[in-house]
């Protein structure tokens, strides 16, 4: 009533980069996805709709990084926005900034950047208690 629940990830990857594969420009998806492959361009999923980005340890990504849920082993040059969650394991290495609402580091994970944290900016999903209104 209050506030909306955060989105579940995706249970299933809908999109596969493998091992091996360049792809030159931006990347647009909706739904899972997981890149074991090299992307020279922005990943960037839907607005408004779920979504879960998973980077095996074999993955490079030169360009920013915008889902709602990221699950990340492998490398990002750029900034990364994950709207509701974010899971750097352990061989995680980002270089840039990393803006986040709720986030998981592993032991090992790199990060050469700012983390900004994303607070709930619409002010209705605030609860006021009562001992707040004292004045």
């Amino acid at each position: 009533m209050f506030s909306k629940k955060p989105s579940k990830p995706q249970n299933r990857i809908d999109s596969l980069i493998g091992a091996g594969t360049i792809i030159t420009g931006d990347l647009n998806f909706s739904g899972g996805m997981r890149i074991d492959g090299q992307v020279k361009g922005n990943v960037i999923a839907t607005p408004g709709k779920p979504s879960t980005l998973v980077l095996s340890e074999l993955s490079v990504i030169d360009g920013d990084v915008n889902v709602t849920h990221l699950v990340a082993n492998g490398m990002v040059n750029g900034v990364v926005t994950a709207s509701e969650y974010l899971e750097l394991q352990s061989k995680a290495r980002i270089n840039g900034d990393v803006n986040y609402q709720t986030m998981e580091i592993q032991l090992g994970a790199v990060i050469d950047g700012r983390l900004l944290h994303n607070p709930i900016t619409n002010q209705e999903k605030v609860v006021l208690l009562g001992a707040a209104k004292i004045k």
